[in-house]
């Protein structure tokens, strides 16, 4: 996700702290799990830092850094869209949250059944996890994520999915060259993007009908 154990520190910290601000801003309970992701992005980050201070392997962090990146995020991505989209918007939603439960499930028992390794790579982190169906899993992924963000109705939301989207192929193509990890720099904007999005202005009371 960064570059080093220190960058992936300091970079966790900050984006730990956004999310703490857009937590505190966030003005409805059912925007909260969505509120929370920054929180969870940065944790992720310093969970890596450990990852680099250990050189990578199979250790306990590897593990809940595979935990987090995977099951977790496909599962707390659509669920968060979910409840903080209106009644009208839901129905749509339903399809990638169904898709993002059964997509955790069978990334939950990947790594419970399989180890997780890392290895350090120039200025990366390579994580290995013998995945069942991969591309069929990162399909599901990717629907569950990013899709929940395109159809949520919402425009931030919108806009958030478009550079999840295009942030994962950057940070794909920078690590198969095994020339930087940049992930971090995108979580940061993404996170910039919720804290807005928590701090948009509450929607206008419906007006009584006159006579009613």
């Amino acid at each position: 996700m960064c570059w080093s154990a220190t960058a992936d520190l300091v970079a966790g910290s900050g984006i730990a702290a956004i999310g703490v601000v857009t937590l505190a801003r966030t003005r409805r309970v059912r925007d909260l799990p969505l509120a929370s992701l920054p929180l969870l992005l940065g944790a992720h980050q310093i969970v890596e830092s450990v990852v680099w201070n250990a050189d990578g392997g199979t250790g306990p962090a590897t593990l809940a850094w595979a935990v987090m990146a995977l099951p977790l995020l496909a599962l707390w991505v659509p669920l968060g869209v979910f409840c903080a989209a209106p009644a009208r918007a839901r129905a749509r939603l339903a399809a990638p949250l169904a898709v993002g439960v059964i997509t955790a499930a069978f990334l939950a028992h990947a790594l419970a059944a399989r180890p997780v390794t890392a290895e350090v790579r120039g200025r990366a982190l390579g994580y290995a996890v013998d995945l069942p169906h991969a591309r069929l899993l990162i399909a599901g992924y990717l629907l569950a994520t990013v899709g929940a963000l395109l159809l949520s109705g919402d425009r931030t939301l919108r806009l958030l999915g478009a550079l999840v989207a295009a942030g994962a192929v950057v940070c794909v193509v920078f690590w198969r060259m095994e020339f930087i990890s940049t992930w971090c720099a995108f979580a940061a904007l993404c996170s910039v993007v919720l804290l807005g999005w928590a701090h948009r202005p509450a929607p206008p009371a419906a007006q009584p009908v006159p006579g009613g």
